[in-house]
């Protein structure tokens, strides 16, 4: 548990360096290519989800299994979802689009986690 809360870290970590970064460094560049709507969208899911895993971490104590595979998916997602629109937005190759949708299934999948273990918590 504690590496997935060091992974949840560095998550938010690297939301917000990315968000500051697209917002200084790359706004220039990122307005000229008409891409920092999708920069900014990449951001937003990114540090949700990084919220999310840190909360699930929290919630973890004990055996919760399906918090664990939720902080798991939410972490692909991010790598699937909000990596394919930085590498979009600073000029990636457009096929890089087409793994979005699967990045956004992995977030899809983590918050089912989240509703399967409110099911199976017992009170």
């Amino acid at each position: 548990m504690k590496k997935i809360r060091r992974i949840s870290g560095l998550l938010g970590l690297t939301g917000v360096l990315l968000g500051a970064f697209g917002a200084h460094a790359l706004k220039a560049t990122l307005i000229a290519r008409g891409m920092s709507d999708v920069w900014e969208k990449a951001v937003f899911y990114h540090f949700v989800h990084a919220v999310a895993v840190f909360a699930a971490t929290a919630a973890l104590s004990g055996s919760r299994p399906w918090l664990a595979r939720a902080a798991i998916s939410w972490t692909l997602g991010i790598i699937l979802f909000s990596g394919s629109l930085y590498a979009f937005a600073l000029g990636g190759p457009h096929w890089l689009v087409y793994i979005t949708p699967f990045g956004g299934l992995a977030f899809l999948l983590g918050w089912s986690f989240v509703v399967v273990d409110g099911a199976l918590e017992k009170n």
